[in-house]
């Protein structure tokens, strides 16, 4: 199959060691890295003032910023913030979502080493998510506060915790709780009696450029200090393992959010990185917005499309609806690059059908892998592969650490210069994050594609902590189980929760995706916050029986599931500011489904029949 994409071949060494650890290591030498994110933005801004850099929506067009007038703002921007005493101790809160002023003032804060904290906007606009909030404030003790729109931000800006900070909006309003707001326009105004030139020649590589909060699905979120040489060294690796980013200046429509590593670090940095253009996506791939996505799109496309596995699902849809479009979107597009699960094997391969009916050539089709902690991304596909769920190789300057963990399992740990220095003012968590040769301690674990050619890469098989074991003693990997699962009750089931811990069977909660339901004529009735339409647990009970006959092990079978009717809970702690469930939360929240999931004579429960 013809490729449109140059790309490099995996080169990697592998060191065995007696104790049966294996070290994964790139032989290929690592392109230059810049010292400190300004210096992208000074090196486009001379070499290609006039290309757009960022743009959003605005009416029926687009606002847009150029590299030349970015760097005037983020001029101004930082001369503003010197004024008022920021400096690295002084972090500034940024509580909205992606947005051309949110990216300006990342900048400017980054320019003269002043840490940003983005956080999730889902935590200021769902009031019963301003305990995350709540706890980001205390955390970091922010100097400033940024929000897009005063009014629309009101209830959270009221928020006891946020007195006495300067709060700054784009769309000021009425003033929030009684506080004064400062509109962003002020800051724009800079203060040029700031040196901001000798600021700035005092970044150095280790400055903390942000303060990233984990997801909390494991533990209270945690402050991840991300230096300039994590973000520098991470964009000069993914340029070595994808040469075409050099090539020509990448071009995204994007709604990753910026509060997240993998929108705010890899692709807004790598846009920033490469000379390329960042088209924000006001659009999301959920019910009512994926529309917008769609319209943005006809608009703009670009040479490298990010998306989670839900999201290219949905566009796979609209490109078969739409010929304009599907010409479009496939025109110039170098990747198709998919993270935070597999893509299923039939969405990756309607993606190459239509990229060979367009243009006679396929995109490289790729993921990769990494944490907030690395930057993030540590290992990458970066050469060809026929299917989906592989995520390559350690990149250059990366050691991976194998631990064996069972057969052809290993946890995996990481040592780079993109590995977070710490754990901000956490110094037990930071210690009990590396072990005692430097690693990066993941607690995920990985699997070879190929046993006997690393170069093949390596599949990930799940989280350690989220392993459990059954009654019997048998251990159940439920993370990857969780992966099949999903795969097999196709577009039925949204998401999954794995069952069984100190239990002798195992079974699963499922969130149904409701417009699926509906369309196959399900009903919505429920018992007791499950879904109990007779029809629809009998298609369950059947896909259980039929996978029942394809697989063998206790570790394998499942044996009930109940549908659950009420989606998981943001307010409830049920899913992460990521979009992702918290296992433990939903089971501790939803404990009565949970006793009736395993009571055989309760209702709504789709059982497997025994033989």
């Amino acid at each position: 199959m013809k490729r449109t994409t140059d790309y490099r071949s995996h080169n990697v060494r592998r060191t065995d060691r007696a104790d049966g650890t294996i070290l994964l290591e790139s032989n290929d030498t690592s392109l230059p890295a810049v010292v400190k994110t300004s210096q992208w933005l000074h090196h486009w801004a001379d070499q290609a003032g006039e290309r757009v850099f960022l743009a959003e929506r605005s009416g029926p067009g687009w606002r847009e910023e150029t590299f030349g007038s970015t760097l005037e703002k983020v001029k101004a921007l930082a001369a503003s913030l010197l004024a008022r005493g920021l400096n690295g101790d002084t972090p500034i809160l940024i509580m909205s979502g992606n947005g051309i002023d949110h990216g300006l003032l990342t900048l400017a804060a980054q320019y003269v080493g002043v840490p940003t904290v983005p956080v999730a906007e889902q935590y200021s606009l769902v009031a019963a998510a301003h305990g995350r909030l709540q706890h980001a404030i205390e955390l970091v003790r922010p100097a400033m506060a940024y929000v897009v729109d005063a009014e629309q931000y009101g209830e959270a800006l009221a928020l006891d915790a946020l007195r006495g900070i300067e709060i700054v909006a784009s769309r000021t309003g009425a003033a929030a709780g009684g506080q004064n707001i400062t509109s962003f326009e002020e800051l724009l105004k800079g203060d040029y009696s700031s040196d901001i030139v000798s600021a700035n020649e005092a970044v150095t590589p280790d400055t903390v450029a942000k303060i990233l909060m984990t997801s909390g699905s494991t533990s209270v979120p945690k402050g991840v200090l991300t230096t300039h040489r994590m973000m520098c060294t991470n964009q000069a690796q993914l340029a070595t393992a994808l040469p075409f980013l050099r090539r020509h200046p990448p071009r995204i429509v994007d709604w990753l959010p910026w509060n997240h590593v993998f929108g705010g670090s890899h692709n807004f940095n790598m846009i920033l990185a490469n000379g390329g253009s960042l088209y924000i996506d006001d659009g999301k791939p959920l019910k009512g917005l994926f529309e917008r996505t769609v319209e943005n799109l006809s608009m703009v496309t670009g040479t490298v499309a990010f998306n989670v596995p839900v999201g290219f699902s949905r566009l796979l849809g609209a490109l078969q609806e739409n010929q304009s479009l599907r010409q479009r979107f496939f025109e110039d597009l170098d990747m198709v690059f998919y993270a935070g699960a597999s893509l299923p094997q039939d969405v990756w391969e309607g993606l190459e059908k239509m990229a060979m009916e367009v243009k006679g050539e396929v995109p490289l089709m790729t993921s990769s892998w990494g944490l907030t902690e690395t930057a993030p991304a540590v290992l990458t596909q970066q050469e060809p592969t026929p299917s989906s769920g592989i995520i390559g190789v350690p990149m250059t300057d990366i050691c991976a650490k194998l631990i064996p963990n069972d057969e052809n399992r290993y946890e995996i740990r990481v040592k780079g210069s993109n590995i977070m220095p710490g754990y901000f003012q956490d110094a037990e968590k930071t210690a009990q994050a590396f072990d005692d040769e430097g690693f990066f301690i993941t607690g995920d674990a990985m699997r070879f594609v190929d046993p006997d050619n690393p170069n093949a890469g390596l599949k990930f098989d799940g989280r350690i902590s989220e392993d459990f074991k059954l009654l019997t003693g048998t251990w159940v990997r439920a993370a990857q189980l969780r992966l099949d699962v999903i795969v097999g009750l196709g577009p039925i089931a949204a998401d999954i929760v794995i069952t069984g811990a100190d239990r002798e069977q195992i079974g699963l909660f499922i969130f149904p995706n409701m417009d699926e339901v509906q369309r196959q004529g399900f009903t919505s009735e429920q018992d007791g916050g499950a879904l109990c339409d007779p029809a629809l647990l009998a298609m369950i009970q059947q896909k259980l029986e039929e996978r029942a006959g394809q697989v063998s092990g206790s570790s394998n079978l499942i044996s009930r599931a109940i549908i659950v009717a009420d989606p998981p809970s943001l307010a409830n702690g049920e899913i992460t500011a990521k979009g992702n469930l918290n296992f433990r939360n939903v089971l501790n929240v939803r404990k009565n489904l949970l006793d009736r999931l395993y009571d055989d004579s309760a209702k709504a429960v789709a059982k497997l029949q025994e033989n």
